[in-house]
């Protein structure tokens, strides 16, 4: 369980790091949802139910989130704002770590997890210059420009592909270190070419072709990884 206090580095341009988790973890709920929920949140973050709804009232004291009972949380364009701050800060810092220090990718996340809260985004900035100000971190995720606008690429679950059909392998969920080990360890990695040969039935794995060699890749696995259709 996450412990947190109010703490806010001198000369560092943002919130506390509860706060910045709470709006950053609502931003990422909000993607796919119109709110969310208290029990997803607890969920991401590691904390109690109370412990969310508590935080919200705060929040929503501060004019950051939206908030109304048994509908969830929804962020303000001003928790918004704070929310794709630390998502930039979070995808630069893994992108810097994978380039400049060969970090595995799968190692990341927790690093910027901490890293995040201790950067200003002046420092921010220029590691985005020095990287040549990317459009995508390690896992293909999309990073926040400087002034906060955010593109995402139409994409589909490498599940979803049908039999026959080729796709660029674009992004991948990096919540779990397990997949992107196993996908290292088979030798696939973002920007790879897909061919969808064959899906077992029943829930079984996906059959798929990269650089010649068949791969049988599990459900999970494969509705984690993200593709970019190719016609």
């Amino acid at each position: 369980m996450r412990v947190y206090d109010d703490f806010v580095s001198p000369g560092i341009q943002h919130r506390s790091p509860a706060v910045e988790d709470y709006l950053k973890a609502i931003y990422s709920l909000t993607v796919v949802n119109e709110t969310a929920s208290t029990n997803d949140l607890a969920a991401r973050l590691g904390v109690s139910t109370g412990s969310v709804s508590a935080m919200i009232g705060k929040l929503a004291e501060e004019g950051l989130v939206t908030h109304e009972p048994y509908r969830g949380a929804g962020l303000t364009d001003e928790g918004r704002d704070i929310a794709l701050r630390v998502v930039r800060r979070h995808r630069l810092i893994e992108l810097f770590l994978a380039r400049s220090l060969d970090m595995p990718w799968e190692d990341l996340h927790d690093e910027a997890e901490i890293l995040e809260h201790a950067m200003s985004d002046r420092l921010i900035d220029l590691i985005a210059e020095k990287l040549g100000d990317p459009q995508f971190d390690p896992h293909g995720d999309p990073i926040p420009s400087r002034d906060l606008t955010i593109e995402s690429r139409p994409t589909i679950s490498l599940a979803a592909l049908e039999p026959g059909s080729e796709g660029i392998f674009v992004r991948v969920s990096d919540s779990n270190p397990d997949m992107l080990r196993f996908l290292t360890a088979q030798g696939i990695g973002i920007g790879d070419r897909v061919e969808m040969v064959g899906q077992q039935p029943f829930d079984g794995p996906s059959i798929v072709r990269i650089a010649g060699a068949e791969h049988s890749l599990g459900l999970t696995l494969a509705r984690a990884m993200r593709v970019s259709e190719q016609n």
